[in-house]
């Protein structure tokens, strides 16, 4: 039975040049980047190229990314980071209640250090309120976190309407967004958009599994989380994982987002046309979401229902963010669903390898799992 791996936003299929990447740096230039000797010099080089292969998609220079060992540990290292840098200049923090697990239980943690964490209230499709923003930004607010696209609802932030408000309204704060679903996704140009901190990582784009990135706008100064040697020019300490991040680079080497996005949004917009047509399905996904997330609801199907059912077929998708595995969707629950879209809420998320065959497959999964449940 052919597998039809629809859980992208959860991890994607290394591509064939990431994989060579990453055997070439672990077979041959597996030198310690930080040793003067040529071994070192070799994988220093790589260690360069792949920083520029990065830097290139987010249109920044490469001395403002740093490579650290996840998308979640560059979250944590960009607002534990500003936090302990700020925190002489206020205390209040404001961020969503729909951010991934990596941002929202670092904001936990900060409030038991005596921050002000505040969380904007999204709407029923994830969008938060710039009014509310403006409401709330004072001179006391030191961090604004916000991500750029949903990992569940793929809503899409206004990111770059964020700086101008904490401008007007006499913050001296700093502007992070978690960008790891929206990251070769769509254009990213963080200095454009006023974005001083941003976060990304390797395997949601075809790269490999431990590897990341924080960007950081030239002249922001941020207090090290990670402490050891020094690396990453202090911002992340400890001997770069080489054949991860290689992988990383020739990931990022791939990225054409325009071709990529048309003909996603192509499929996506048929797929979402057959699940409207089956009696009891709501699309939760907003009508302008990322094309690579579909999120909805079989009423009356239980979500882990569905995607069992689904999986028996060779069919895998899933209720949420794979990083609260076991745990019922605090976004589902945070934009105020009906109980018995929440509880029958799941997630179809696309890559650019994937084929309309595919979705047309899993449509009509769906539509025999519905029957079957309710009959």
């Amino acid at each position: 039975m052919a597998k039809i791996y629809l859980d992208n936003s959860a991890t994607t299929r290394p591509s064939e040049a990431a994989a060579n990447a990453l055997k070439l740096a672990a077979d041959t230039v597996w030198g310690n980047p930080s040793a003067l000797h040529e071994g070192g010099i070799e994988a220093g080089r790589l260690l360069d190229d792949s920083r520029k292969a990065v830097a290139a998609v987010l249109h920044s220079d490469p001395s403002e990314v740093f490579f650290t060992g996840s998308g979640t540990l560059a979250n944590n290292t960009a607002i534990f980071g500003a936090a302990a840098a700020l925190k002489n200049r206020g205390r209040r923090i404001i961020t969503t209640a729909i951010e991934h697990p990596s941002v929202s239980e670092c904001m936990k943690r900060l409030e038991t250090e005596g921050f002000e964490v505040i969380r904007l209230s999204p709407d029923i499709y994830g969008h938060f309120s710039l009014d509310e923003l403006e409401s709330l930004v004072d001179g006391n607010t030191i961090l604004v976190s916000v991500m750029a696209v949903n990992n569940e609802l793929g809503t899409v932030n206004p990111v770059e309407k964020i700086k101008p408000v904490m401008k007007r309204k006499g913050s001296p704060g700093l502007l992070h967004s978690d960008w790891v679903q929206g990251f070769g996704k769509i254009s990213a140009n963080p200095a454009k958009a006023g974005i001083d901190l941003l976060s990304v990582s390797a395997h949601k784009i075809h790269g490999v599994k431990g590897a990341g990135a924080l960007y950081i706008r030239r002249g922001v100064k941020i207090r090290p989380y990670i402490l050891g040697g020094g690396q990453e020019s202090g911002i992340y300490s400890g001997t770069e994982a080489m054949p991860a991040i290689a992988a990383f680079g020739a990931a990022c080497g791939e990225i054409n987002i325009n071709k990529a996005l048309e003909s996603v949004r192509a499929m996506r917009d048929e797929f979402v046309d057959k699940l409207l047509g089956i009696p009891g399905v709501t699309v939760n996904s907003p009508a302008d979401a990322l094309p690579y997330i579909v999120n909805f609801s079989a009423v009356g199907v239980p979500s882990q229902t569905m995607v069992n059912a689904l999986s028996e077929q060779g069919i895998y998708i899933s209720t949420g963010s794979a990083c609260k595995r076991g745990h019922r969707s605090e976004v589902i629950t945070a934009v105020g669903l009906p109980a018995d879209r929440a509880d029958s809420a799941v997630r179809v998320s696309l890559s650019r390898y994937t084929t309309s065959g595919e979705l047309d497959a899993c449509a009509a999964a769906v539509a025999d799992t519905v029957r079957r449940i309710r009959r």
